[in-house]
């Protein structure tokens, strides 16, 4: 190449080689920045869909507690009151001993439904090695790990944190578990207004018979 015949007569191949070299190497480098921030992207969307869902999920099960908390209340005052009101008018009106029973029955029966609604399930709290490296266990709820050690927990939470599939299945799993916990919550609920509302018709048309 450092003879004058190569310089004169290859040097303007050589650099149309090097441009196209570099024309290439530009193009790749472009397609790789896409690549990067298309990725970085991706993440940002999904973390943000976790986190939404975590957020509404939270949101309905407290709204959950609270409906529950409503019913547990108002159907403790409710049999209060009819028992100290009621119970003891029995001799004199022996006709409302039916409608009062039919009442209380039903308001016990809402209150044991709310209950059962608001009442947590709490698994063993164990895991072991195995259970991590092979991706059994999510680590996000507590219910999973509240019996281990610390450092046993914190090396699980290494593994997982340095493993992205099993990272994002671990949300995914932990939003799952909380959708069917928001289901039985809701469908106890549910079984509950029920009962209250069958509770006071029953007990309405039972009134106007007995006084009808």
């Amino acid at each position: 190449w450092h003879t004058a015949y190569c310089q004169n007569n290859l040097s303007e191949s050589k650099q149309k080689n090097l441009e196209k070299l570099k024309e290439r190497i530009a193009r790749r480098n472009k397609r790789a920045k896409g690549k990067v921030a298309k990725s970085k992207n991706y993440s940002r969307g999904v973390d943000s869909m976790f986190r939404l869902t975590a957020r509404n999920q939270i949101n309905l099960s407290k709204i959950a507690d609270n409906k529950s908390n409503i019913l547990i209340s108002l159907n403790g005052i409710i049999i209060s009151l009819t028992l100290a009101m009621l119970v003891s008018k029995f001799k004199e009106e022996p006709a409302i001993i039916i409608p009062t029973v039919i009442f209380i029955l039903f308001s016990l029966c809402t209150v044991v439904l709310a209950i059962l609604s608001t009442r947590p399930n709490i698994s063993s709290g164990k895991f072991t090695r195995e259970d991590i490296l092979q991706k059994k266990v999510n680590l996000l709820f507590f219910g999973n790990f509240y019996n281990m050690k610390l450092d046993e927990y914190e090396w699980a939470v290494e593994e997982m944190i340095n493993d992205d599939p099993y990272l994002y299945s671990s949300l995914t799993k932990d939003q799952y578990s909380l959708g069917k916990v928001l289901a039985k919550k809701y469908r106890l609920l549910r079984w509950a207004y029920n009962v209250f509302m069958m509770g006071l018709v029953i007990t309405v048309i039972t009134f106007l018979i007995v006084y009808i």
